[in-house]
């Protein structure tokens, strides 16, 4: 008669897991062990939890207790009687995988000699009656000779496809030749006779060996994967070890994406030549998958927007919400370049539609791709409609790759010459974040909306009352002092105001106050000493606002040498700073210039400095002049395809553009 779960378990060596264990770590590893073999075949994937959190592989590497409690995991992912045997084998791959992962000295002293005595009942997993226990048990195979038995004797397609996967990947780490051809031959058959998704699978195995593959099997991709008859047998056979459940066609085209990494004009190829077929065939589905590729290539290589520019204008009348959606906002993105389709886009400006996990609406990204393009049509509620999803205490959340609304900020600022006709909403708004304020709400879009101002300027200036009443506001007072002083001469009016939001308890604040005052018109003498002496006297980290120091011009020459000593001897924020201030006090572009183009170079070599690249790009604007090799290095990041941006949303775009227009402006100096 066969042994029960749990009598399988009696059988083993209790006693070691108190003794690596302890008693009170061992009865908890016990009561899980337990627990899983009352359950039997009624035991899940859930019932498995508390014997992960005894077992599971280590950060560091492989424990004692995983070496201790291995022959019980053995048994149970082994017992025909145990249910979520799967879930089971996922624990003893992680394990494996762990040990191998893990150098030697984070991996118990006891483990390997554990593994190679039960390694013939783990072996036994991979011809296991259940084909989900073969399918997870596949990483368990040791070599391509062991693969390859198993492509020969298999018989479920939903395992086959696994093990292709799985044959590809370990003749990529095999280092012998006939392996490899034999893994060539099954991959080479499958690709002439095999089903769509077998097809794009024996694509990624050659992939893991043969880079070059997808490239070459480019348009078998993509007549497999917009296939609609074939889209079920994607999710009937694409499982992965380690996934729960299937991959439906969109995963499976996803990671395909992936394949092409390294050659971006093909990436390109595959993600139109998707979208074109999704829009043969109406298939919705592959459409927003196939453009959520577009979008990932959007943001990572700017030569992709010729080719996605037309498919998303003509995306824009199609009947589904999610296409639209995307559609939009990719136009959005592109600015100014989508020009043609403004009439499109002006006819969305009402569209409800929306996709399920992003942000806003069809017609709120039809209106951001109107203002981005400079067309009027777009102004008409548009602060209205940006501060809409904020009323409610709106938290956002979103993955930062994924299409989202884009920060006020992005919408505003660069609509200075509609400033007449969005301040009003503006005002409103701030008079209402204040009333709100004053019962304890908050405001989230008051720093927001003070920045704009700023940004704005002179052009700023009847919003001058609303801006005056939130200096008495400590959260919002210095963003408020930069807007009064941005506005000029027509803020004058506000210079006692500004003083009177001194915190007494933060010299930082008195200083960047004074400096406000005498900007407003207020005692020139008293905020330069008063500034120039706090440079003079900063100590590590803090050395004063040198910053401010160098608004001052002329005026400031007593502190040069203070300014000199911090440009040369600073840290790298400090130094660029300093160096403006100095070209401001003396007049003379060096040494300040030469100092400030140490921040291009890093960008030119690959790196991602980008902030402190373009605040050198706006000081070098401002000094006039730059040297042959700058203008050199220069040269080579504007050829760069990729977007000047850490970011991998619409943000790339947005700080590529400015990156580029200051680059531009430097090149132009005599």
């Amino acid at each position: 008669m066969a042994r029960t779960v749990g009598e399988a378990l009696d059988e083993l060596p209790w006693e070691r897991l108190e003794q690596v264990l302890g008693r009170d770590p061992a009865a908890e590893l016990r009561r899980a062990l337990r627990r899983l073999a009352r359950k039997g075949a009624a035991a899940t994937e859930e019932d498995c939890g508390p014997l992960f959190d005894c077992v599971a592989p280590d950060p560091r590497g492989v424990t004692a207790v995983a070496t201790a409690a291995l022959p019980f995991v053995v048994v149970l992912a082994g017992h025909p009687d145990m249910g979520a045997r799967a879930t089971l084998v996922q624990l003893l791959t992680g394990l494996s995988g762990a040990a191998a992962e893990a150098g030697e000295a984070a991996v118990d002293a006891g483990w390997h000699e554990a593994w190679r005595r039960h390694r013939p009942r783990l072996s036994g997993l991979l011809v296991d009656p259940r084909p989900e226990v073969r399918r997870e048990a596949l990483p368990l195979a040791e070599g391509v000779g062991v693969l390859l038995e198993r492509w020969r004797a298999e018989t479920d397609p939903a395992v086959r496809l696994p093990v292709l996967l799985a044959l590809g990947t370990a003749a990529a780490g095999s280092g012998a030749a006939e392996a490899a051809q034999r893994v060539r031959e099954v991959v080479a058959d499958v690709l002439g006779t095999g089903t769509p998704a077998m097809r794009v699978a024996a694509v990624h195995a050659r992939a893991a060996f043969d880079p070059q593959a997808p490239v070459r099997e480019l348009d078998l991709l993509v007549e497999a994967l917009s296939d609609p008859a074939a889209r079920p047998g994607f999710e009937a056979l694409w499982y992965v070890p380690d996934i729960d459940g299937p991959l439906d066609r969109e995963d499976v085209l996803s990671w395909t994406a992936r394949l092409f990494e390294d050659a971006p004009e093909a990436a390109l190829s595959f993600v139109v030549g998707l979208v074109d077929a999704a829009r043969r065939t109406g298939d919705t589905v592959l459409c927003r998958a196939a453009l959520d590729e577009g979008w990932r290539l959007l943001v990572s290589m700017r030569s992709a927007a010729p080719a996605l520019l037309p498919r998303a204008g003509a995306l824009l009348g199609d009947p589904d919400d999610g296409v639209r959606y995307r559609a939009a906002h990719l136009l959005a993105a592109l600015g100014t370049r989508a020009a043609p389709y403004a009439d499109e886009l002006a006819g969305l400006l009402d569209d409800p539609g929306g996709d399920e996990f992003f942000e806003g609406t069809v017609g709120d990204h039809a209106r951001w791709a109107l203002t981005r393009i400079g067309d009027r049509r777009a102004l008409p509620e548009l602060v209205e409609r940006l501060h809409a999803p904020y009323k409610d205490q709106y938290s956002r959340g979103y993955c930062l790759s994924d299409p989202h609304l884009p920060e006020v900020e992005d919408v505003l600022t660069p609509l200075r010459a509609h400033a007449e006709i969005l301040l009003p909403a503006i005002r409103r708004l701030l008079r209402d974040s204040e009333s709100d304020s004053g019962r304890g709400r908050g405001a989230p879009l008051t720093g927001p909306f003070l920045r704009v101002l700023q940004a704005w300027g002179p052009a700023a200036a009847p919003a001058l009352p609303e801006v005056v009443a939130l200096l008495d506001d400590t959260r919002y007072s210095l963003a408020a002092v930069d807007a009064l002083v941005a506005m000029g001469p027509a803020a004058a009016a506000a210079e006692h105001a500004v003083r009177r939001c001194t915190v007494l308890d933060a010299p930082g604040n008195h200083q960047k106050v004074a400096w406000a005052a005498w900007r407003l018109g207020g005692d020139h003498d008293t905020a330069l000493r008063l500034i120039g002496e706090a440079v003079q006297a900063g100590e590590e980290p803090f050395h004063g606002p040198v910053h401010l120091l160098g608004d001052f011009g002329p005026a400031a020459a007593p502190y040069a040498d203070r300014v000199r000593r911090l440009m040369e001897h600073g840290d790298t924020w400090l130094r660029p700073r300093a160096a403006v201030a100095l070209w401001s006090i003396t007049g003379e572009p060096e040494p300040s210039a030469t100092v400030l183009e140490e921040d291009l170079p890093p960008v030119a070599h690959g790196g991602d400095s980008y902030g402190s690249f373009l605040h050198a790009l706006r000081a070098l604007a401002r000094i006039g002049t730059v040297s042959r090799t700058a203008r050199a290095v220069l040269r080579t990041v504007r050829s760069f395809d990729r977007p000047l941006s850490t970011y991998r949303d619409h943000r790339a775009i947005l700080q590529d553009e400015t990156i580029r227009a200051a680059i531009d402006e430097v090149l132009a100096l005599p």
